[in-house]
């Protein structure tokens, strides 16, 4: 039983613990769909009322080698009676499909100590006695360690309803965790009904006998069951991950085009706008590489729409001279990154915020352009409106990153209401006064009217070259600082409509954690943690990282120690080789120290993993030490 939690009266023979939140993990062999049973079980107790917040476990191969350490693929779930937001620190129970992906969880620090492990115990009498042998001694091993661990036929009992338990297994498990922590039965076979809705009552009905199948077995078998109190929401709500936010959030910003390449962690947010997109007269276009198809979205933003391109850190980096002609030619243009681990190919299924000074100042020359951060999964949603109308209003490149602990998280959100002024008003297409140029730049906010092909006095060359105002290629000095400065107040007329974000905590104190992006939830819980034991700390997340709005200098002048807290690399100063001038900052430290002259410390993980509140509260408590 968890420490604090109480009984209540339940139905079988035991009686249910009631908890204010679990962490539970579905861990299997890649392809055994231990992702779908953590999507599903989520959905199902969201739908309840319960916060949830899920993480992907996903191998760095797209198919590893089965029973391996390092190929354990699932879900992480974070079920609470409030909202959450953020994937917590280590499980209190986990469901393994075998033994080795296991020991990949142990190994890693993400089960908690006396952690309960429902294990498939179809090991045990393996043909092979070096398999059977290695399932028994870690199964020695596992209780010696004090760990709670229920052997689940899994296999047998699947087999009793499905010729093949490895496509099954996943249904019965949800079953059995539905029951486990007292989810509504009906609720649960809708959601199978929902998951498979696309491949007919043949593939649904059998999916839900295993569903049931596995809610009895924890019946009749289990000892365990868990409560975790829901409360109904008042108004509707989805439960989406960051990507899917990302592709309705395209939809509803009234952008028609959307120009990509496959790559992940981001495929699947242009997967969503295929296959739904069309039904609002929206276009996806998959080109021939990332290359094309930054420069198709360039090109549809040319002619009168606002396209948007989604990618990952590679593709950025290949986009980023189609980048700078957009910022040139002053042709609005939305690019999503969905960061991942890197240099190079990298990580591609793990989640980091490496990109952030490739984001800014990557593009050869001076290219301003407008970046911002998405910081939960509603924010992926309600950014890529900003974003888009940011483009429009400025002719320019808007940046929005997200990263891979966004794109593959779950979290409920309200639903959102449509609203008129998330679209741009239509494209002024009526004649070109006379005496108007292609680039009549403003003298104090360097905006120019944007020009649409085919506008009646508006025939003009487009060019990517250094030009005046005429649009005809020019190198003269002048004319070449005219147009950079004028790009570059465009960014300054933006940041002075910007707000200061507000400090999570108090207004001054001991330590302020500044942070951007994924990491806000683990920041603030991590900040709570900590000032409940009294200390004075608090928080800043910034969401617009170029232009910054006003008055973070000042925030920060407020407090006695300054850090920022990223999921990027920095140096640690206890490394013999690194001292303070040679030590690499994480990003957002970097651009804090140049921009505020404060000295800003920073701390960083870079683990392929969401950092977890866990490890900031620890460093916090150092820091204040």
């Amino acid at each position: 039983m968890k420490q604090g939690g109480t009984r209540e009266a339940a139905a079988g023979a035991e009686s249910a613990v009631t908890l204010d939140e679990h962490i539970v993990e579905i861990v299997s062999d890649s392809g055994e769909g231990a992702q779908k049973c953590g999507q599903s079980f989520a959905s199902i107790a969201a739908r309840m009322g319960n916060g949830i917040w899920t993480v992907e476990i996903i191998p760095a191969e797209i198919q590893p080698p089965a029973r391996s350490i390092e190929g354990a693929s699932g879900n992480r779930i974070r079920l609470g009676s409030q909202a959450v937001t953020n994937g917590g620190d280590a499980a209190d129970l986990v469901v393994v499909f075998n033994e080795h992906v296991l020991l990949g969880r142990l190994r890693d620090g993400e089960l908690k100590p006396g952690c309960i492990i429902l294990l498939e115990s179809k090991w045990r009498t393996d043909r092979d006695p070096e398999v059977s042998g290695l399932y028994a001694t870690i199964y020695n091993e596992l209780i010696a360690g004090g760990y709670r661990v229920y052997e689940i036929p899994m296999e047998t009992e699947c087999l009793r309803h499905v010729a093949d338990a490895r496509r099954g297994k996943n249904m019965f498990v949800l079953g059995l965790l539905c029951r486990t922590y007292s989810l509504d039965r009906e609720l649960a076979l809708e959601q199978v009904a929902t998951t498979f809705a696309k491949k007919g009552e043949s593939v649904i009905a059998p999916n839900q006998r295993l569903l049931e199948a596995g809610w009895e077995w924890a019946e009749e078998n289990l000892d365990i069951r868990f409560k975790v109190p829901a409360e109904p929401a008042e108004e509707p709500r989805l439960v989406v991950n960051g990507n899917t936010a990302l592709g309705l959030g395209v939809m509803a910003s009234g952008m028609e085009v959307c120009a990509m390449y496959p790559i992940p962690p981001a495929t699947s947010a242009s997967h969503f706008l295929s296959e739904v997109f069309g039904s609002v007269g929206g276009v996806v276009h998959q080109a021939e590489d990332e290359i094309a198809a930054c420069a198709f979205a360039i090109g549809a933003s040319y002619a009168g729409k606002c396209a948007v391109t989604i990618t990952s850190g590679p593709g950025y980096s290949l986009k980023q001279e189609g980048i700078g002609l957009a910022v040139m030619a002053e042709i609005p243009l939305v690019v999503v990154n969905v960061q991942r681990g890197g240099p190079a190919t990298g990580q591609p299924t793990k989640a980091e915020q490496g990109d952030l000074l490739s984001a800014c100042f990557g593009s050869h020359g001076d290219a301003p352009k407008v970046v911002m951060a998405a910081t939960d999964i509603e924010d992926c949603f309600y950014s890529v409106i900003t974003a888009r109308k940011i483009a429009e209003a400025f002719n320019t490149v808007v940046v929005l990153l997200s990263d891979a602990s966004l794109g593959t998280a779950q979290q409920p959100f309200p639903r959102p209401r449509f609203q008129e002024e998330w679209l741009a008003p239509p494209v002024d297409q009526s004649p070109i006064p006379k005496g108007v140029t292609p680039y009549d730049w403003d003298p104090d906010t360097g905006l120019a009217r944007r020009f649409i092909p085919g506008q009646p006095n508006g025939m003009h060359t487009l060019t990517g070259l250094a030009h005046d105002r005429k649009s005809h290629i020019a190198y003269d000095p002048e004319i070449n600082e005219e147009g950079i400065r004028r790009r570059s107040l465009k960014l300054a007329a933006l940041q002075k409509t910007l707000k200061t974000p507000s400090v999570f905590g108090d207004e001054k104190g001991e330590i302020l954690v500044v942070g951007w992006g994924s990491t806000k939830g683990a920041i603030e819980e991590a900040v709570q943690r900590v000032r409940a034991d009294g200390h004075s700390v608090s928080s800043l997340h910034l969401r617009f990282l170029q232009p910054m709005a006003s008055g973070i200098k000042e925030v920060m002048q407020n407090f006695d120690h300054v850090m920022t807290v990223e999921n990027n690399w920095c140096d640690d100063l206890e490394d013999q080789l690194i001292d303070e001038e040679n030590r690499r900052y994480s990003s957002l430290a970097w651009m804090l120290r140049a921009r505020c002259l404060v000295d800003i410390d920073c701390w960083g993980e870079a683990r392929g993993r969401p950092i977890k509140p866990g490890c900031i509260e620890e460093v916090i408590r150092q820091r204040l030490h």
